[in-house]
């Protein structure tokens, strides 16, 4: 047995016997950072009269401590890898689960930012303002999207005892209205608040994955980056390779921790054509046939208990018998695309083991891969060609995105540059198999639970037991503490913390029948909620059904009060499959009142907080609270939801510029292919388009010659009505006089995209229209004196 497992194995059976010897951390430092290292030589006047003898260093961290990698996918449902009897092929999640030891009973927050937050600190999402993503953050102090100092993270207490730490891919835990590249940058992950010392990748919550906005550590990455053959994941992978390389090169004493989150497999599902190809005929029998054959591979791997039972389709879901046959090619399709994604994803992270291997510190390298963050994504709905129809509550005909798709090139649009494509939310619930529900859905593990692998060759004995204790996110940061040796800080810059309110795991790497350890935990996203206590869930699924579109208007009626909780016991019922509510009313009544002083203590109330950006006042969504704007051609690359909302609100721009016979190029953009709105000068025309998600283009163009010198142009844009998604009046004039005008049928009211850009001159990242889709960034060959935005009321 190596030396560093035996150590490893002594001290937690001494800490199980309460042995005095092991009683406390061998690393109980309670204020962070560190005292100065104190100088052991004497100064005199002069160096004769002076002794040079330095003090030794004293150790921060155990003798050889590991370095840790997380690994974290996004919006993958528990039963989609191939490891545990999904249907995508996971070479590297396979290998780690060989080599270490796997949670079937492990859990997230159902969101993509309250997971990464709770993992990131060790505490629950709501403590630690992560109520609700960050795009969509408010007031209240659960819901605000800015971790508080009071919790520190990971990446600052080990950087503070010595470690090098860096994150890769995906963020969403900076507030929205704060990524611009003026910052401010305390929030952002290599920010003194966040504390890691490298970031490479882009902070919204999703991004193209041909055109992202990448920052690294606190510069905006120029936007020309994205060339023939580039796919991000690749190139968060090659930075990530190269960062571990160069902290083993120059410190190699030093341990590091890593945090690699890609963007897949989010929406947009973007991927080479040969990756999806993988796929073909793979998903012929439809989400329905895709349950039932996961199923009996999940219970002959042995990944679930032999007694659980296969929970039924929602009756708001449809079942794939019901799709249309000539639509089947495009749910397919769509289908091949998410695979391959993923699968990419997981050879990606491949390459992160290969270099442990390569550098030869593999064996002391602590590994958690979390297979996704929340449960995979029902926000396709009925399957779309650009995936931010559903945040912004617009409903739409299939027929139009075929339409579409078929416009632009047919299947192969799909995972391409010119589609924001994500699946059928029946794909979603089939990745969710044996368990009901999706992302979104606190209340049913098909929304909550995630596999889990941890590897650690050198420490952890690999077992192919599942273990079935029952844990969540916020336990990885005190499991990481714990075979460390450290004490969680006390103080941190000064700063009272919270306490934790993970456990740690580390009972679990050697024993597979150890009984659990954590007692209690709660769940809530958007008014969806659970509470788990000692085997028996309660739980209730909530006002707003992820996988329906439009906006109910019931929800606006909604009351918490007025809610049914459903009751599990999760000794005999593994999926949730019974609810023995009305059996034992007596348990619901005990573990919703356990759920009520959670939500309390944890700055859960009100519950469904999270609703009131999306649903109640889209309007107090995170955004630059001026009415009036005043921009340079300098100006390029401002996050969407820090600019100007030009195709959301009454708004007039106004332009001064210099109009040549040749001029040409973009005036300014807002948005993606995806969706947006521009304005641009091409052979001698005013051009303004408003893309609708793809689905719905507006065009308008000058018909008379432009003039030419100093001119004046002006876009209004009136909305017709306050209805949800409603139409707008445009009209746009040049030097007083209408050359264009028009009515948008409907507009998007909450945001175009999440990490494309609003531009003055050109057109960064993916472009707003066809017309100059192969010219892209279509840079504006004049002038701009200058570009004013007002709202009008």
């Amino acid at each position: 047995m190596p030396a560093s497992r035996s150590r490893f194995k002594v001290r937690h059976l001494a800490l199980a016997l309460g042995s005095l010897l092991f009683a406390a951390p061998a690393f109980a430092q309670e204020s962070l950072p560190f005292p100065r290292k104190p100088s052991g030589s004497k100064a005199g006047p002069t160096i004769a009269q002076s002794s040079y003898s330095p003090l030794p260093a004293k150790p921060h961290l155990p003798a050889n401590a590991p370095n840790i990698v997380v690994i974290m996918l996004d919006d993958v449902g528990p039963a989609l890898p191939g490891t545990f009897g999904g249907v995508i092929n996971t070479p590297t999640l396979s290998r780690l689960a060989k080599q270490g030891v796997s949670y079937n009973r492990f859990h997230n927050a159902a969101m993509c930012s309250p997971t990464r937050a709770s993992l990131l600190t060790g505490r629950n999402h709501h403590r630690v303002g992560n109520g609700q993503i960050a795009e969509l953050a408010n007031d209240w102090d659960g819901y605000t999207g800015r971790i508080p100092r009071t919790s520190a993270t990971a990446a600052k207490v080990l950087g503070y005892y010595g470690y090098s730490t860096a994150a890769f891919g995906k963020w969403h835990n900076t507030p929205a209205n704060e990524t611009t590249a003026i910052g401010p940058y305390t929030d952002w992950p290599a920010g003194e608040g966040i504390g890691f010392d490298y970031f490479y990748g882009f902070l919204a919550g999703e991004s193209s994955q041909w055109e992202p906005a990448i920052v690294e550590n606190t510069v905006r990455i120029d936007p020309s980056h994205g060339k023939e053959g580039y796919h991000f994941t690749v190139d968060m992978t090659d930075k990530a390779v190269a960062w571990m390389k160069q902290v083993h090169a120059l410190t190699p004493d030093r341990p590091f921790f890593m945090y690699w989150a890609p963007g897949a497999a989010h929406g947009p599902h973007h991927i080479f054509n040969d990756w999806a190809d993988r796929y073909k005929g793979k998903f012929d029998g439809g989400w329905d046939q895709m349950r039932e054959d996961v199923f009996a591979r999940q219970k002959k791997l042995g990944w679930i208990p032999k007694n659980t039972e296969l929970t039924p389709r929602p009756d708001t879901l449809v079942a794939w018998s019901d799709i249309p046959d000539d639509e089947k090619p495009f749910q397919r399709r769509l289908m091949e695309v998410f695979a391959g994604y993923t699968e990419h994803a997981d050879a990606q992270a491949g390459r992160i083991i290969d270099a442990l291997d390569q550098m030869g510190i593999r064996d002391n390298t602590l590994v958690f891969y979390v297979w996704g963050d929340n449960g995979s994504s029902a926000e396709g709905q009925n399957g779309t060609i650009s995936e931010l129809l559903a945040q912004n509550g617009i409903a739409t005909e299939i027929k139009d995105h075929i339409r579409t798709m078929n416009e632009l090139g047919g299947m192969d649009v799909l995972g391409s540059p010119k589609a924001d494509n994500m699946y059928h939310a029946g794909w979603a619930w089939a990745g969710s198999t044996p368990h009901r529900s999706t992302k979104l859905v606190a209340a049913h593990f098909g929304g909550t639970r995630t596999p889990l692998v941890v590897s650690w060759p050198g420490t952890i004995k690999p077992d192919k037991t599942p273990r079935s204790q029952f844990h969540h996110v916020n336990d990885i940061v005190p499991t990481i503490y714990d075979v460390l040796d450290i004490t969680p800080p006390k103080l941190v810059d000064g700063v009272s913390q919270d306490p934790l309110d993970g456990v740690s795991m580390a009972y679990t790497f050697d024993s597979a029948k150890a009984p659990g350890r954590k007692k209690g935990q709660y769940f809530e996203i958007m008014g969806s909620r659970a509470y788990y206590e000692d085997e028996w869930i309660a739980s209730v699924f909530g006002p707003r059904t992820p996988w329906k579109a439009g906006v109910d208007p019931a929800i606006f009626k909604w009351s918490p009060d007025q809610d049914a909780w459903e009751l599990h016991d999760l000794r005999t019922d593994y999926s949730q499959a019974k609810d023995v509510a009305s059996q034992h009313p007596d348990k619901v009544a005990s573990l919703k009142a356990s759920f009520d002083a959670q939500a309390q203590a944890n700055k859960v109330w009100p519950v469904g907080g999270g609703l009131w950006s999306v649903v109640f006042h889209p309007e107090d969504a995170p955004s630059n609270p001026a009415t009036e704007f005043s921009y340079t051609q300098e100006v390029v690359a401002v996050p969407e939801f820090t600019a100007p909302k030009v195709g959301a609100r009454s708004n007039l721009v106004t332009i001064e510029t210099e109009l040549k016979p040749d001029s040409q190029g973009v005036l300014y953009a807002l948005g993606a292919f995806s969706g947006g709105v521009a304005l641009w000068v091409d052979q001698g025309k005013l051009n303004y388009e408003y893309n609708l998600f793809e689905v719905e283009r507006t065009n308008l163009a000058s018909s008379a010659p432009l003039p030419s010198g100093k001119v004046r142009i002006e876009v209004e844009t009136r909305k017709a009505d306050d209805k949800h998604a409603g139409p707008l009046d445009v009209e746009v004039r040049v030097n007083g006089k209408a050359v264009a005008q028009g009515r948008v049928p409907r507009s998007a009211p909450l945001t175009f995209t999440a990490n494309d850009a609003f531009d003055v001159g050109r057109d960064s990242y993916s472009p707003v229209s066809l017309a100059y889709f192969d010219r892209k960034p279509f840079a504006y060959n004049g002038a701009i004196d200058r570009l004013d935005v007002k709202y009008l009321k």
